[in-house]
């Protein structure tokens, strides 16, 4: 099995309010366990996880609700490309305290609020060097009311009201309701702390990815390799392509059109957003996944089965076979996630065909899928009703089609453990 598939992801998640007590955001946090814990030895590969488990493992709409996402960043990672992932409208950078206040630092976030992106100063304690500096290019300044009460807070709320008047102001560690009732006061718009609620631990499934297919496509897209080379290395990791289509179908991405097959995936996201999305699985990834998961290869042949099946009967019909492929690999991942299908789907923005198929099991592809599922089970009728239902598909053909998705997954299985795939 992937080392990485069935192991357990873990994401914190603390609620910011506005003064209406309506939930308006959530800090993002990395966790270790679902304990809570936070053993942080790489800020950087930190903001990273957090990153790739809030987007592309559980989905940004399922981690968010809607809601704005304020996202630690240290200055190794602030200085990152990869920090450019983040979705522009939704996700707001916490510059952490550890950054200092360098000429170079007053510059990036210069640049990163010209590329559109919100920036917070957390944990501000006083109108400090870092404080002046980046102060005007914040939009929001959180400050640790733990840290500083009294009139030594009232003086500071007034000092960054008069050198920044558009900025909002944040109250954080807000812990108990003569807390909240002083900031109120002081007129803070946005609130957090254990007073509201103690953050929470999301837990998810890791989807594995090879290691191996991920330095593939980083050695594809450097090469400026074609797109369909691009989509035949996709197609032997359905882990990673149902991530790639939760990023595509995120703020991040700018997606207005639903995805039929791999090729829409590689369009919408673009090379160079593909690129850093791998880099950043990269700098995440923490094994050589060299064995694939029963289920991923289970799910891949499938797809590719249905795929085959439609080139062998309808050659010319290639909207259909990326339709069919995407439908069978996307099929399993239920079971992949833990979670029923109609959670699953709206986090990936498919076509209307794939999606009642997956659904319903209805339509050409849904009709399709039954067959490709009915040929896994050892039930002579239920094959054979399904392939009544197929009219237009021979019986002498599919038997073809399921030889090559068969020799094609056997391929896959040498590639993991080192051999040459061949497509």
């Amino acid at each position: 099995m992937h080392p990485d598939t069935q192991q357990p992801l873990f994401l914190g998640r603390q609620p910011i309010l506005d003064r209406e007590r309506r939930l308006c955001a959530y800090e993002l946090l990395f966790r270790s366990d679902a304990s809570g814990a936070a053993h942080v030895t790489d800020g950087a590969q930190a903001t990273a996880t957090v990153m790739v488990n809030a987007f592309a493992e559980l989905g940004m709409t399922h981690v968010l609700d809607d809601c704005d996402a304020y996202i630690n960043v240290d200055q190794g990672f602030l200085f990152s490309d990869l920090i450019e992932l983040l979705p522009r409208p939704g996700a707001v950078i916490e510059i952490l305290e550890s950054v200092p206040p360098t000429p170079a630092v007053v510059e990036r976030c210069r640049a990163l609020r010209a590329l559109g992106y919100t920036l917070a100063l957390d944990d501000v304690v006083a109108m400090d060097a870092r404080t002046v500096a980046l102060l005007p290019l914040v939009r929001v300044v959180k400050v640790d009311v733990m840290a500083v009460n009294g009139p030594p807070l009232a003086r500071l709320v007034a000092d960054l009201r008069r050198q920044a008047p558009h900025v909002r102001l944040l109250a954080e560690k807000v812990e108990t309701q003569a807390d909240y009732d002083h900031c109120m006061a002081l007129g803070f718009a946005l609130f957090q702390g254990y007073h509201f609620a103690r953050p929470s631990t999301l837990v998810g499934r890791r989807l594995g990815h090879s290691q191996r297919t991920l330095l593939r496509l980083m050695t594809q897209l450097c090469t400026d390799a074609s797109s369909r080379d691009l989509e035949e290395t996709l197609k032997t990791e359905p882990g990673l392509t149902v991530n790639l289509l939760r990023m595509a179908n995120s703020a991040g991405s700018s997606a207005s059109t639903t995805v039929t097959s791999l090729g829409d995936v590689i369009h919408v996201l673009g090379r160079r957003y593909l690129q850093r999305w791998v880099q950043l699985l990269l700098f995440c990834s923490g094994g050589s996944g060299a064995h694939l998961d029963p289920l991923l290869m289970l799910a891949a042949t499938r797809g590719r089965l249905m795929e085959i099946t439609v080139n062998l009967h309808r050659p010319r019909d290639a909207a259909m076979a990326d339709g069919a492929f995407m439908a069978g690999m996307m099929s399993l991942m239920p079971a992949l996630l833990g979670m029923p299908m109609e959670q699953v789907l709206p986090t990936l923005g498919l076509a209307p065909a794939i999606d009642t198929a997956l659904r319903k099991r209805d339509g050409p592809i849904g009709h399709l899928l039954r067959l490709a599922t009915a040929s896994e089970e050892e039930g002579v009728p239920d094959l054979g009703a399904a392939l009544l239902a197929n009219d237009w598909v021979c019986p002498v053909l599919f038997s073809r089609a399921q030889s090559e998705a068969l020799a094609w997954a056997h391929s896959l299985s040498r590639r993991a453990l080192g051999g040459t795939l061949q497509t």
